[in-house]
C-alpha cells in the first residue's frame, strides 16, 4: 500500500512475530560472513584458554593479591552497569551492604583487638551468607516454577516470574560471593592479630589448651568469669574451638585448615547435618561464579577490542 513506511508494519506486529523478522534481517545482513565469524569464534576461544592459564598462575603464585583485584572489581564492575542501566534497587542495596560491611572491616583491622570483635564479624557475615543462600534457592525455585508452567495456575505472566527468579538468583549469588571474599579477608586480620594463625609460618603466639585461636578467648569459662558458654568442635589435628567460631572460619572464611598448626580441615566431617553438606556445594559454586562475574567481562572486553584492531565486526 502506497505511503505505508516498513516500520508501521513492525508496530503493528506482535512482540514474536517483531522478533521473527528482526532476526531474519540479521541473517541476511550476515550472510556470507562465514569466515569472518569462524576468525572470530577462534579469537574467543583463544583468549578464553590464554586468560584462564593466566588467572591460574596468578592464582597460584600470589593468591592474596588475586583475591584482592578480583575482590575489587566484583565490588566495582556491576556498580558501573548499575549506575549505567538505571538499576536503582540494586544500587540501594549494594550501598547498604557496603556501608555495614565497611565497618566491619574497620573493626576486624583495628589494633588492638576488642574480645568480641571476631564475634561480631562472624555473626554479620554468616548472616549475608544465610539470607543469600535462601534468597538464591528462592530464586532457583522461581525459575523452575516458571519453566515448567506453574505460573499459569496462579495467573502470573512467565516474564514476571522468570525476571523476579532470575534477580532474585543473582542477588543470592552475588552478595553470597562478597560475603564470603570480605570474611576471608577479616579472618586473617584477626586471626593474625591475635597471633595463634600465620598462613606462612609458625605462629607468634603458643596456644593453650583453654583458648580458641580464632577469638583469642577462653573456651571453658566458669559463671562469674566473662567469656562465652557453647558448644566446643575438636580437629582431627587435636585443637579445640568455640564451635561457632571454627564453623565461622571454616564454612563462612573459606578457610580449610587448623586456624593454628594450618592442617588440613574435613569439612565433611564437620557436617553432622545432612543439609549443611550442601554449603560446601553452594560454597564452590560462589568460588565459580567470582570468576564469572569479575573476569569475564574484562576478557569479552579485550576480545572485542582485538576484533576492533583486526577489523572484524
Amino acid at each position: 500500500m502506497a505511503g505505508v513506511h516498513p516500520q508501521d508494519d513492525l508496530l503493528k506486529m506482535t512482540h514474536r512475530e517483531n522478533w521473527k523478522v528482526q532476526h531474519e534481517r540479521l541473517h541476511v545482513k550476515h550472510r556470507g560472513h562465514e569466515a569472518m565469524h569462524a576468525e572470530m569464534v577462534m579469537i574467543l576461544i583463544a583468549t578464553l584458554v590464554v586468560a584462564q592459564i593466566v588467572l591460574v598462575q596468578w592464582k597460584q603464585r600470589h593468591h592474596r593479591s588475586y583475591n584482592l583485584v578480583t575482590l575489587v572489581q566484583m565490588w566495582v564492575v556491576p556498580l558501573y552497569f548499575t549506575i549505567k542501566l538505571y538499576w536503582w534497587r540494586f544500587l540501594s542495596m549494594w550501598g547498604m551492604f557496603s556501608v555495614v560491611t565497611s565497618y566491619v572491616i574497620f573493626r576486624a583491622t583495628r589494633k588492638p583487638l576488642s574480645c568480641r570483635t571476631p564475634r561480631m564479624v562472624y555473626k554479620w557475615f554468616l548472616l549475608i551468607y544465610k539470607l543469600s543462600y535462601a534468597v538464591g534457592v528462592l530464586g532457583y525455585l522461581a525459575i523452575m516454577f516458571t519453566m515448567f508452567g506453574f505460573n499459569v495456575f496462579f495467573r502470573i505472566k512467565a516474564e514476571d516470574s522468570m525476571d523476579v527468579g532470575v534477580i532474585m538468583l543473582f542477588y543470592g549469588l552475588y552478595y553470597g560471593v562478597m560475603g564470603r571474599d570480605f570474611a576471608e579477608i577479616c579472618s586473617d586480620y584477626m586471626a593474625s592479630t591475635i597471633g595463634y594463625y600465620n598462613r606462612g609460618g609458625m605462629p607468634s603466639r603458643s596456644l593453650s589448651d583453654d583458648i580458641c585461636a580464632v577469638c583469642g578467648q577462653r573456651i571453658l569459662v566458669d559463671v562469674e568469669e566473662e567469656g562465652f558458654i557453647e558448644d566446643t568442635y575438636q580437629l582431627s589435628c587435636g585443637h579445640i574451638f568455640h564451635e561457632f567460631c571454627i564453623r565461622g572460619w571454616c564454612i563462612v572464611g573459606k578457610k580449610q585448615t587448623c586456624p593454628y598448626c594450618n592442617e588440613k580441615v574435613d569439612l565433611k566431617r564437620m557436617m553432622n547435618n545432612p543439609w549443611e553438606k550442601t554449603h560446601v556445594l553452594y560454597g564452590q559454586l560462589l568460588d565459580w561464579l567470582r570468576y564469572l562475574v569479575a573476569w569475564q567481562p574484562i576478557i569479552i572486553g579485550i576480545v572485542h577490542g582485538i576484533n576492533f584492531t583486526l577489523g572484524l565486526e
